[in-house]
């Protein structure tokens, strides 16, 4: 597993290589690194490529169910009937892929039922239709950090994504730089390539020196 402190280190070391005189901070460093990552992931995402990555998606085991109102999850078009549960906390932060946040499956906390992805408006248009009654399918869609899910009983989920953050129950004292990056490897090298151009761009910039609002007509 490749950590996010290896991935800052080396692309710290080869800019440092370059300029000695470079100062880069650790979170800034990351901070381009996500970047670029979401711009790669997402190219991979629109070519359907990330599902076999196993090593990249991480598991939220069990999250708590709350019962809302139809108008916060956008569903007022809904008729009377339908009820709609949310998650009762918000999702950690997810990578963004081609078609929104990279979800790889909701379901059921055993995993014997799975959910599929919608939007309100689609789920709104298909309620309004005459065969419906007979869908036997499950929905949910993610709005503003939430997951929503219409007409289901259940009291919790389970959740499989790729998260930019730490969703580990362990040791709180685990530095960020330990953890594993969300990646796949055979993407690194195009990251950390662009991440130190990206990088280099920048600090060949001069910055503003006192002398520029001396009047030069002085």
């Amino acid at each position: 597993m490749v950590t996010i402190g290896t991935v800052i280190s080396r692309v710290k070391n080869q800019v440092k290589g370059v300029r000695q005189d470079a100062f880069l901070t650790d979170r800034y460093v990351y901070s381009v690194v996500v970047k670029y990552s979401q711009l790669l992931m997402r190219r991979q995402d629109s070519q359907n490529k990330l599902m076999k990555f196993n090593s990249i998606w991480r598991t939220l085991d069990c999250l708590e169910l709350i019962e809302v109102d139809r108008i916060e999850a956008c569903c007022a078009g809904i008729k009377s009937g339908c009820t709609i549960k949310r998650t009762k906390e918000k999702l950690p932060t997810m990578l963004e892929g081609y078609w929104g946040p990279l979800i790889r499956t909701v379901s059921s906390i055993d995993v014997s039922e799975e959910l599929y992805a919608t939007t309100p408006g689609q789920f709104t248009s298909m309620t309004k239709t005459t065969g419906f009654k007979y869908n036997k399918f499950k929905y949910f869609w993610y709005l503003n950090g939430y997951l929503y899910m219409p007409n289901l009983d259940w009291d919790a989920i389970k959740v499989e994504a790729i998260f930019t953050e730490d969703t580990t129950q362990g040791d709180q004292c685990t530095k960020k730089q330990d953890l594993g990056i969300n990646v796949p490897e055979f993407l690194l090298a195009e990251i950390e390539a662009m991440v130190i151009k990206d990088l280099g761009a920048r600090m060949s910039i001069p910055t503003d020196l006192s002398d520029d609002n001396i009047n030069p007509n002085r």
